[in-house]
């Protein structure tokens, strides 16, 4: 992920932090509801970008899904280390 789009992430999900703050649960609250909330950070960045909010919006699920995948490989890394030095049960990762 290049550092630009790396800050592009991470500006949506500091704005989604306060959009969608006051919802407990968001696997119960509606996809479209969510994105209703986040269209405000789309628009201003496609202004910027020159790019029409759909693109954004798919440009940032790209963008996540890197996020989370580097993410898990990190973790397994992890446990892979830990179990390798240990003696008891192994460390499972879903």
């Amino acid at each position: 992920m290049t550092e630009e789009n790396r800050l592009l992430l991470k500006r949506i999900n500091d704005f989604a932090e306060t959009a969608l703050g006051d919802i407990e649960d968001p696997q119960k609250v509606q996809v479209s509801i969510q994105l209703e909330r986040l269209r405000p950070v789309f628009e201003e960045i496609a202004g910027e970008k020159n790019m029409s909010v759909e693109d954004v919006f798919i440009l940032y699920m790209d963008l996540q899904s890197e996020a989370t995948v580097a993410s898990d490989n990190k973790i397994r890394e992890s446990l892979r280390d830990l179990n390798e030095g240990s003696d008891g049960s192994p460390l499972l990762y879903r």
